[in-house]
């Protein structure tokens, strides 16, 4: 498994990432996820569709709160050919707990608590610590990477605009 070091910290502290540098201009990872009502959903089911897709620590902290909150204010404006995804090793009933209690509707939370899969596959698993780092994606109708945030620091939050200017910008 490839590590990369040097390009997050966690509040101030260095981590190692597991997993590719995804770039601009390839294919995004099909990868396996959870949704709330435990069934298995792949990436791929939203082919057809924008997709940003944000990965975060824990939906239960205040900058992955905040972030999901935001991005579902964005995805009730971006109309039916825009999909948000919101990832995260959060359980899926904390996932569905977090939506219901936070009246976020147009954000499609999944988990990837089970393998891993999307961390390691999207180079965003935090090494040691087995959480997300704070990342955006956004991904074409025909499943191509557009756009890719990295956030340097995992308590601050991502540039909104640049993410939601990218995925307008395919529609």
């Amino acid at each position: 498994m490839k590590e990369r070091t040097g390009l997050v910290t966690l509040k101030g502290n260095p981590v190692t990432l597991l997993g590719p540098e995804i770039k601009v201009g390839q294919a995004a990872p099909d990868v396996e996820l959870t949704a709330n009502d435990l069934t298995t959903v792949r990436l791929s089911s939203f082919q057809g569709k924008v997709r940003i897709i944000t990965s975060v620590p824990s939906l239960d902290t205040p900058v992955c709160d905040t972030e999901t909150r935001r991005f579902n204010e964005a995805a009730a404006t971006m109309g039916e050919d825009v999909v948000v995804l919101a990832v995260s090793m959060d359980l899926p009933f904390a996932q569905a707990r977090w939506c219901g209690a936070a009246g976020v509707k147009n954000v499609k939370t999944l988990s990837d608590h089970r393998d891993a899969a999307f961390g390691t596959s999207y180079g965003v698993l935090i090494k040691g610590l087995r959480l997300l780092a704070r990342a955006v994606f956004v991904v074409d109708k025909q499943g191509i990477v557009r756009y890719t945030e990295l956030v340097k620091e995992v308590a601050s939050e991502p540039n909104y605009e640049a993410a939601l200017a990218a995925a307008r910008k395919l529609l």
